[in-house]
């Protein structure tokens, strides 16, 4: 198998002179891209004078990661793409094992490895942990991570197992179920696209996986931080965008509902935590939710499908309510 690395950059140029180095010398065995979302600093030439291997795709606009992945891979030939983040640092033999498991499982469509942060490195990272999951009103969790509360890496997470969603800042993906799908969708702009993506590749019979004996440390928020409201307004948007798209049925206006309801007790506790400029995005995030329903009804004919996506009803009850804050505790 050929292999890719697909690095999206966007005015990332201390990031690639910290981290380009390392992922050049430990994936030997991979072609190496950087995928430039027109940025305005001197990324671009960083490159060209210090890593000539390197090879630069230039975007012609910022259209954040679905447009600018989706634009920077039409073009590649590799069998699997690795979309890496520009602020993860690479460990060695952090690609084989995983390529591996794609030659050994022919329905593997998608795979990450172990995410660690790379600011606390005995503890796994807010982005993707040890592989990722979502309950039934598409609250995104993980093996390592439920909400803010993070585990410590003891390796109880060092197996190969089937996920729901592999996180975006460690990628690895099968170029012909990529394309398959049509890549992400580009109304997300970030955040959850992965998530999105994932689902209609297991929709279409594709399997996600978890493999813990490959690691990587993720600096996570270089681009844009927790306390920015825009993620807020973006993750609370998408998973109404994904819910609506993916599943099945009328019981999807029920869902929907009480996903609203449930974002407006958060919109209620950011206000007592003095973060008004959030409860400002979530109402900003419903309003453009509602603008782009006739579009999702649109998208939901060819996409919708009965796949069991969750396990757990809700981690918002067990998180509050019944105190479960690590994985092992749901179900």
């Amino acid at each position: 198998m050929n292999v890719a690395v697909v690095i999206l950059n966007w005015n990332g140029e201390k990031l690639l002179k910290q981290f380009l180095p390392i992922v050049i010398k430990y994936s030997e065995e991979a072609n190496i891209y950087v995928a430039d979302n027109a940025s305005t600093d001197d990324s671009v030439l960083f490159i060209q004078q210090n890593f000539p291997n390197v090879k630069i795709i230039q975007n012609n606009t910022n259209g954040g990661y679905a447009k600018g992945y989706n634009d920077a891979l039409k073009n590649l030939s590799e069998d699997i793409f690795i979309l890496l983040n520009s602020d993860v640092e690479v460990t060695k033999n952090w690609i084989n094992p995983i390529i591996l498991e794609f030659k050994k499982d022919i329905n593997l469509v998608a795979a990450q490895p172990k995410i660690l942060d790379y600011k606390n490195k005995e503890y796994f990272e807010y982005a993707g942990a040890a592989g990722g999951f979502i309950d039934k009103f598409g609250y995104p969790y993980c093996r390592g991570r439920i909400f803010n509360s993070i585990e410590k890496d003891n390796n109880q997470y060092n197996d190969v197992i089937n996920i729901f969603w592999a996180t975006g800042a460690c990628l690895f993906i099968k170029k012909d179920a990529f394309t398959k799908t049509g890549g992400f969708d580009e109304d997300f702009f970030a955040h959850q696209e992965e998530i999105d993506l994932c689902w209609r590749m297991q929709s279409q019979g594709g399997k996600i996986k978890y493999i813990g004996n490959a690691t990587v440390f993720h600096v996570g928020g270089a681009t844009l931080s927790a306390s920015n409201s825009k993620k807020t307004f973006y993750n609370f948007r998408n998973t109404l965008l994904m819910l609506l798209k993916n599943v099945k049925g009328p019981k999807v206006w029920l869902l929907i509902f009480t996903r609203l309801v449930l974002d407006g007790f958060a919109g209620i506790l950011f206000v007592l935590q003095g973060k008004r400029t959030h409860t400002l995005a979530i109402i900003k995030a419903h309003f453009s939710f509602y603008r782009l329903i006739p579009n999702y009804l649109i998208k939901r004919r060819e996409i919708a499908s009965d796949l069991k996506y969750y396990d757990t009803k809700s981690i918002v009850l067990g998180y509050y309510l019944r105190k479960k804050r690590i994985f092992k505790q749901l179900n």
